[in-house]
């Protein structure tokens, strides 16, 4: 019987000092997922992960997005709200 497992994937755009580290933590999540850098830049990257994982894979990438992002966002102290500049 073939045990194949399709992977879903997303593409993600990081700040290149941070791929190891988002490596580990999806890895040492008992395989939640694998990280991959692509061909096309040194900021993009691949997440692939099964699809059961997808809820726990986005709630993880959510809670680290605002240190992961390539971009200087910064909290508007006004709104509340995160700005991207």
């Amino acid at each position: 019987m073939d045990k194949t497992i399709n992977l879903e994937c997303v593409f993600l755009k990081i700040r290149t000092d941070k791929f190891y580290f988002l490596k580990f933590i999806l890895e040492a999540y008992d395989g939640l997922g694998i990280l991959s850098s692509s061909n096309i830049s040194k900021d993009l990257v691949r997440v692939r992960f099964p699809a059961e994982n997808r809820r726990d894979v986005f709630n993880l990438l959510s809670s680290l997005a605002i240190s992961l992002n390539p971009y200087n966002v910064t909290r508007s102290s006004e709104t509340g709200k995160n700005i991207c500049r």
